[in-house]
């Protein structure tokens, strides 16, 4: 069984579940003017509170464990999250995938009501979990788009989430801080976040104690889905028959003939090509609306990404994963076939004016359709693809793995050599 860096199960792209093609489609047929920007997008705003986390701790659990045992440890503390955060009030966002999740609460939920339910959170994670989250929370305006939260606003609460929590951590900003009633009894203690004060956080607290909330629906089975069974389950990326072997597989961690018998009927060979597409320039709406512009540039050229991408996917023998945000995932029976497609990505998007960068990895992934119907991919070729590209490649690279570079004729390609957090990587690079 492959190991498994647990921070390559940290993508850095957007939670939503996809596209808000009607709204691209009533974009383009605008102006494409800040006002145009700014009345789209405002029969899209919503207030209230970003509840975003992120997992810590995997680096030293899962450096002996394959990608299902990993799967295995970061499912208990989605599970505990989503308990205490729908029960006040709150509903996912998007599909939870990897390592970390997010929630919407509404404004009339009470900054109290959220911080004890958090609090509680973290002690129960703490008490069953062998991985631990840290948290993010910001009150704001976001725009909801296709059940994903965009803007300014949004961006900057994940950031502060992924980038900036620890483990058991619970850290909001001002306007969180700001709602709390007067005399409240939880313990703030201001935080220190590069581009804080400044941005649209203004500052951060970390909350050190505060009054819990009771405990969850007593009764709650082992797969953490209390009385409400079915409904209570979070936004989970994976087929349901497999989500119940994992169920399995938490409850036994022990087990390593349980874990080598389900890796052997779940996962597959296959070649994953990951492509990040340049950020869209907000040009001439750059002064007042520029924000907004930029959103839906964004949305715009990440459409015409999707297409493009399926205009040149071969019939048979690959599919598309996913496109959301600057993101785009595509599966490959073989290396060769998801080479030739990277390469004449590449060259069609910049015959459209984009730019990109791309990996290319092939192994032992996880895929399937989802309970919701669509397509998600988890998997050590996933991490490294994303390693490659998002961090690592200049624009307009394409980057294949060693594995892959085995399997195709590498003529324009070079061999590359980089340090990433103490680890060396080797990979084919053109």
């Amino acid at each position: 069984m492959p190991r498994h860096d647990p921070g390559a199960f940290d993508l850095a792209r957007d939670v939503a579940p996809g596209l808000p093609m009607a709204l691209v489609e009533q974009w383009r047929a605008s102006g494409r003017t800040a006002a145009d920007a700014r009345r789209l997008l405002g029969a899209h705003v919503t207030t209230g509170y970003s509840v975003v986390s992120d997992s810590a701790g995997l680096t030293r659990l899962s450096r002996s464990l394959g990608l299902l045992e990993v799967l295995a440890l970061i499912d208990g503390p989605k599970r505990v999250l989503h308990t205490y955060g729908t029960a006040v009030g709150g509903r996912a966002v998007g599909v939870w995938a990897a390592d970390n999740a997010q929630l919407f609460h509404p404004a009339s939920i009470g900054a109290d009501v959220l911080l004890s339910a958090l609090l509680r959170t973290q002690d129960e994670i703490a008490r069953r979990c062998r991985v631990r989250i840290g948290v993010g929370v910001h009150h704001g305006s976001f725009y909801d788009l296709d059940g994903g939260l965009y803007g300014a606003e949004a961006d900057a609460v994940e950031i502060l989430a992924e980038n900036h929590t620890e483990g058991g951590e619970i850290a909001v900003t001002e306007a969180v801080a700001e709602r709390l009633p007067a005399g409240h009894s939880f313990v703030l203690r201001r935080k220190d976040v590069p581009g804080v004060p400044g941005g649209p956080l203004r500052a951060v607290y970390r909350v050190l104690d505060g009054p819990r909330a009771a405990s969850a629906v007593s009764g709650e089975g082992a797969s953490g889905e209390g009385a409400s069974g079915e409904g209570a389950r979070y936004p989970i990326p994976y087929s349901a028959g497999f989500y119940e072997d994992l169920l399995r597989l938490e409850r036994d961690p022990e087990n390593a003939g349980l874990a080598a018998t389900l890796a052997e009927r779940h996962l597959s060979e296959r070649t994953v090509v990951l492509v990040e597409r340049g950020e869209a320039d907000a040009g001439d709406g750059a002064g007042d609306g520029g924000s907004e512009v930029a959103i839906l540039r964004g949305l715009d050229l990440s459409t015409l990404m999707r297409e493009t991408g399926r205009r040149l996917l071969p019939p048979e023998g690959a599919v598309e994963i996913k496109v959301a945000g600057p993101l785009a995932i595509y599966l490959f029976d073989e290396p060769g076939p998801a080479v030739r497609f990277a390469r004449d990505l590449r060259t069609a998007l910049a015959e459209a004016g984009m730019t990109c960068r791309i990996g290319v990895d092939t192994g032992p992934v996880l895929a399937g359709r989802t309970p919701a119907g669509v397509w998600d991919v988890a998997g050590a070729p996933v991490n490294l693809a994303s390693k490659m590209a998002q961090d690592l490649a200049p624009q307009q690279a394409v980057c294949l793995s060693e594995a892959v570079g085995a399997h195709v004729d590498l003529d324009g390609f070079a061999l590359v050599r980089h340090t990433v957090s103490g680890v060396d990587m080797t990979f084919h690079q053109g």
